[in-house]
């Protein structure tokens, strides 16, 4: 493995002071029985922070809405129990040294497989649409989403004060926000819809204004963007630089801090012509910094271990060349994480041969 060397230079995100590159990435734990993260919840993100991740995100955690989730046992980031427990959370990281931003999050319309609980209504949804052509829903009224970008705010308002480092807005994979961006999914003839990815951004963009206006000028605020949606890998919204800048630039400008870029596997090009990853051209075009993500060390890609299969350790080395060249800035790591607190810890001291294989067993454990 090439050297390690320049995942562990300091970074600083305005008043923000990474000691490395090495962001934890969002992951779906559902270890929070009846929303409220437990003891337990906080000993996981506590043992990242002492591992050296640089910055934690939290898994993805429901906004104040009635269907924010589409699982009982993901954790709410409102309610007087939901927030102490938060609360819990950031004190255990801070106490290890570590960094953390709450992923505010709202699934819209997205259904759950694993489980039969449904969610008390009314489903929020641009357009009633489940995935291109499956309505199942009416769409949103101006009152549900004036209240839906408002809970965006509150909760980025609650994470501030409890204590948090950063927030980071879903707005990826074919969930509520991604779900406004997406032609498939948003068929408005209103100010909410439209023909263009700008004019579908829109609600991204209230959001973003809203929760700068809560947390202040300096708060660092982090939006996670996909082009592939859980309901179609081949889907993009973007087809060229050009209407990625026409995308991204109005949310720079609304208060997005960093753009955190998912794509299943870090080192495809985003565009032909280019190397240039989805992070790399986001950077490019907006100036901000950028986070890369998917499949980072190790052999498969995520959605494949839903499916059974495992992955093994991989090589560091493509990754390394892009930071080399400087097209992105951080970097999220997900599975390998999850199945070791102390990865980066390994990374940073050479310790290849101690890196675990990926099962999905893992999943279904707090290690």
């Amino acid at each position: 493995m090439a050297d390690t060397e320049i995942l562990f230079r300091p970074f600083d995100l305005g008043p923000l002071h990474l000691p490395n590159r090495i962001v934890m990435a969002p992951m779906t734990r559902s270890f929070s029985p009846g929303g409220i993260v437990n003891d337990d919840v906080a000993a996981y993100y506590r043992r990242r922070a002492e591992g050296g991740v640089g910055l934690i995100i939290s898994e993805g955690t429901g906004v104040a809405r009635p269907a924010s989730l589409n699982d009982p046992n993901v954790p709410r980031f409102w309610g007087e129990a939901e927030l102490a427990g938060w609360k819990r959370v950031i004190d255990e990281v801070h106490a290890a040294g570590g960094l953390m931003a709450p992923q505010l999050w709202h699934v819209g319309s997205a259904r759950n497989p694993m489980t039969d609980w449904k969610a008390p209504g009314p489903i929020d949804s641009p357009s009633g649409l489940s995935s291109p052509g499956k309505r199942f829903t009416e769409p949103m009224t101006e009152a549900a989403i004036a209240d839906t970008i408002a809970a965006f705010a509150q909760a980025a308002a609650d994470a501030q004060r409890l204590g948090f480092d950063a927030i980071e807005l879903h707005g990826a994979h074919g969930y509520l926000i991604d779900q406004f961006f997406w032609s498939g999914t948003n068929e408005r003839s209103d100010g909410w819809g439209g023909e263009t990815l700008p004019e579908r951004s829109r609600f991204a963009v209230e959001i973003l204004k809203a929760v700068r206006a809560a947390v202040g000028p300096d708060y660092p605020v982090i939006i996670r963007l996909s082009q592939w949606k859980q309901q179609d890998f081949t889907a993009r919204l973007a087809n060229t630089p050009d209407e990625m800048a026409a995308w991204l630039e109005p949310m720079a400008d609304a208060g997005a801090d960093v753009f955190h870029c998912s794509q299943r596997r870090f080192w495809e090009p985003e565009f032909e012509g280019s190397e240039l990853n989805f992070a790399g051209w986001a950077r490019k075009l907006t100036g901000k910094p950028t986070i890369t993500v998917g499949s980072v060390g190790l052999s498969g890609e995520f959605v494949a271990a839903f499916r059974g299969e495992g992955s093994e350790p991989a090589s560091l080395d493509g990754l390394i060349e892009r930071f080399d060249r400087d097209e992105f800035d951080l970097v999220a790591v997900g599975r390998a994480l999850l199945k070791d607190p102390d990865w980066v810890a390994k990374i940073r001291d050479g310790r290849s041969s101690e890196l675990q294989a990926f099962t999905r067993e893992a999943l279904g454990t707090l290690y």
